[in-house]
């Protein structure tokens, strides 16, 4: 019994089997590259099929979990594209499957499969109730896991925090709205608000490791940059929590990969802001499973809970 993952991401796809107890085996990814369906067969052929019990996907969004149809914002060909069909003929037709169409295939948020990958093979299971996940990286993505559930909504776009409206005022996001969370904390629009404000990136394309580096060694604006992205994620981080009752969030992506340059001014902003008493318990640390959390996530969609082995330490 094993399940094909697929990560669904606006730069890069992934995809691994997995096996209930946690292994992995033939982990694969790459940039999504000009035709998105091509990079996604080629994954798809290169990972088997042998012993599936099913494909589980985790995207990027919006997504429509009841017709299988997602819309990446960072990838402009895919709106409405029919991701669970294609994927279940991409199986068809590299993998000579009986019956396709009746072959299990579920759909979540990547946020919500990277929160479900954390609760179940990060570490967090044991230590909290409700966990919000949140993925910073091109875009910014999010998921809650209810008691080892995770909570889709009815169209699976439950906890897409990337789309909390932080400032009214504040620049027009793709969706269409203004003054989202991903305006001011996803990885491009961190760099571009350091840009506009004076920092000189020393490589030859400027991003958020290069921002995260000068940041660390103290550059004034870099430092200011991270502080900005900070702030806009602990006043979306609350509003959840406020809704939720969250104990627990766990942050991913590339952004997060900046560690404590990111996580500590994060810290700070969430003590700071946190007026309700229950609000304070709060706890905020960085992915342990890094790039392969939403993989594990998305893999948990078809195995069986009773079939999956928790997470007991290293």
């Amino acid at each position: 019994m094993t399940a094909l993952a697929i990560d669904i991401g606006g730069t890069k796809f992934a995809v691994a089997v997995v096996h209930p107890d946690g292994t992995m085996i033939r982990r694969a990814e790459l940039p999504v590259g000009p035709d998105p369906v091509a990079t996604l067969a080629s994954l798809v052929r290169d990972a088997g099929a042998a012993g599936l019990t099913g494909v589980g996907i985790g995207s990027a969004g919006p997504i429509d979990a009841l017709a299988g149809t997602v819309s990446p914002v960072n990838i402009p060909s895919w709106r409405d594209f029919p991701l669970v069909d294609t994927v279940r003929e991409l199986l068809a037709d590299l993998h000579d499957l009986p019956d396709p169409h009746g072959f299990p295939v579920a759909l979540a948020g990547d946020g919500q499969c990277m929160a479900l990958g954390e609760w179940w093979r990060g570490g967090h299971g044991s230590a909290s109730q409700v966990m919000l996940g949140i993925v910073v990286s091109t875009g910014v993505g999010g998921g809650l896991v209810l008691d080892g559930v995770p909570y889709l909504g009815p169209t699976g776009n439950a906890g897409h925090i990337g789309h909390i409206a932080i400032d009214p005022h504040g620049d027009l996001c793709p969706c269409g709205a203004v003054g989202c969370l991903e305006t001011i904390a996803s990885g491009p629009n961190t760099v571009r608000w350091a840009l506009a404000n004076g920092w000189t990136c020393p490589a030859a394309h400027p991003d958020a490791k290069a921002l995260a580096a000068d940041a660390a060694r103290g550059v004034p604006v870099a430092q200011l940059a991270f502080q900005r992205t900070a702030d806009a994620l602990a006043a979306a981080i609350l509003t959840t929590a406020a809704l939720f009752d969250v104990d627990d969030v766990v942050i991913g992506g590339g952004v997060a990969a900046a560690g404590e340059t990111l996580l500590a001014p994060l810290r700070q902003a969430v003590a700071k802001q946190a007026g309700l008493g229950f609000l304070k318990r709060l706890t905020v640390s960085r992915t342990s499973l890094e790039r392969d959390a939403g993989l594990y996530g998305a893999a948990a969609l078809v195995l069986p809970s009773e079939e999956r082995t928790p997470y007991r330490g290293p």
